[in-house]
């Protein structure tokens, strides 16, 4: 008897095959140019050489350069054969790629060589983050993991330098990192964390040790917290506005909402976007704050009235990560279904698109009112002889 791994094989339920159904009928759309990769995409960066290109965490266990203006995905740093869920560029002249792993390792490559680089191996579980920084002069790594740990790693040596666990509140499984541009300094850089409890943290990290920072508002300068709190439920991304002197924190969370949490108010949330479901990543540019996750919209908000300016759909699975390019003239997104999409963000180009969306809605509403008329309105000469009869009576 012959097993199976498909999912047709096994039960499934009317919603399920719905689902299946409308995804698939969903697939063939060209909206965002599609680039079609061969399995599903956990998570994407920027590339540090080429502005048209990004990296992307395959869960095929690779990280693959994809040019999405010339659709080339060749170039490939192979190593593990599970699952990839994260990926960072960093080390001496920004020329190493780091990713982690489901096998609880993170792998190196050099960037132009393909070159398998060290391996850093500690956590006890899967690595969910990874970020590359500098402090006190030396090129260090910081991954987390859903062993509940933030490791630091000297990168050259491979030396683990520090393990950061909250001591107050239970932490989970890391999900996302964020450095702050501003706070931070040669010596001490100030880490962002996200995690699958609803805490944000903020950690003080030197060569020779560390702090968990307690957080104060400016209303309230005697009340204390050790995390920053705004969200019900987990966080997934955790990132620093380019614009602006306060360079905010934005956040997106399982509750289905993304923020922008202000420093100058103790970083306590100032905006929110309703965009529903699990906001699986968020992205800002001097104009736009653009969202996506389980609903497979990418949404374009405008920053300065919070309102939604722009859906665009095309994506048929979890959109997992946003990386912005161009100075935020477009925008990029990666998903569970395998495609990566590239969206203008010029006002005039999410005018187009809705635009177009208009159309469509009017050309069906168009289309279903001469049924309804046929079946229960009157011509205007039925109309007239009505109202002769009741005249007539």
């Amino acid at each position: 008897m012959q097993k199976g791994t498909s999912s047709d094989h096994f039960f499934q339920t009317d919603a399920d095959n719905a689902q299946k159904e409308r995804r698939a009928a969903k697939a063939s759309n060209k909206n965002g140019d599609p680039i079609t990769l061969k399995s599903k995409l956990l998570a994407a960066v920027p590339h540090p050489t080429s502005p048209s290109s990004i990296l992307v965490a395959e869960s095929a266990g690779a990280v693959r350069r994809v040019n999405v203006d010339t659709g080339d995905t060749k170039h490939v740093f192979r190593g593990p054969t599970i699952p990839v869920t994260c990926v960072a560029v960093g080390g001496p002249g920004n020329h190493t790629v780091f990713a982690g792993s489901w096998d609880k390792d993170v792998w190196s490559w050099d960037l132009a060589s393909k070159a398998p680089g060290r391996k850093y191996s500690g956590h006890s579980d899967f690595i969910k983050a990874v970020v590359c920084t500098k402090i006190g002069g030396k090129d260090c790594l910081i991954s987390g993991g859903a062993d509940k740990k933030i490791m630091v790693w000297d990168i050259e040596t491979g030396s683990r330098l520090h393990v950061l666990q909250d001591q107050t509140i239970s932490m989970m499984a890391v999900q996302h990192f964020a450095i702050d541009p501003l706070q931070s300094e040669p010596d001490a850089i100030i880490l962002v964390s996200a995690s699958s409890d609803p805490h944000v943290r903020r950690w003080r990290i030197r060569l020779d040790g560390f702090e968990q920072l307690k957080e104060t508002t400016p209303n309230e300068p005697s009340v204390v917290q050790h995390t920053i709190l705004e969200h019900d439920t987990t966080v997934y991304k955790v990132v620093f506005d380019s614009e602006g002197e306060e360079v905010d924190l934005w956040t997106s969370s399982g509750d289905g909402l993304a923020k922008c949490l202000s420093r100058a108010k103790g970083f306590a949330a100032d905006d929110t976007f309703k965009h529903g479901g699990h906001v699986r990543a968020v992205a800002v540019t001097d104009q736009w704050a653009v969202t996506a996750g389980r609903d497979e919209d990418i949404k374009v908000w405008d920053r300065t009235s919070a309102k939604l300016y722009c859906t665009l759909d095309g994506h048929y699975d979890e959109v997992t990560d946003l990386v912005v390019l161009d100075g935020g003239k477009r925008v990029v997104s990666v998903s569970i279904d395998g495609t990566v999409r590239t969206w203008p963000l010029h006002q005039t180009e999410l005018d187009k698109v809705n635009k177009e969306k208009e159309d469509a809605a009017q050309a069906v509403e168009e289309e279903e009112t001469p049924a309804e008329s046929a079946e229960g309105l009157m011509t205007a000469d039925e109309e007239a002889e009505l109202a002769a009869l009741m005249d007539d009576d």
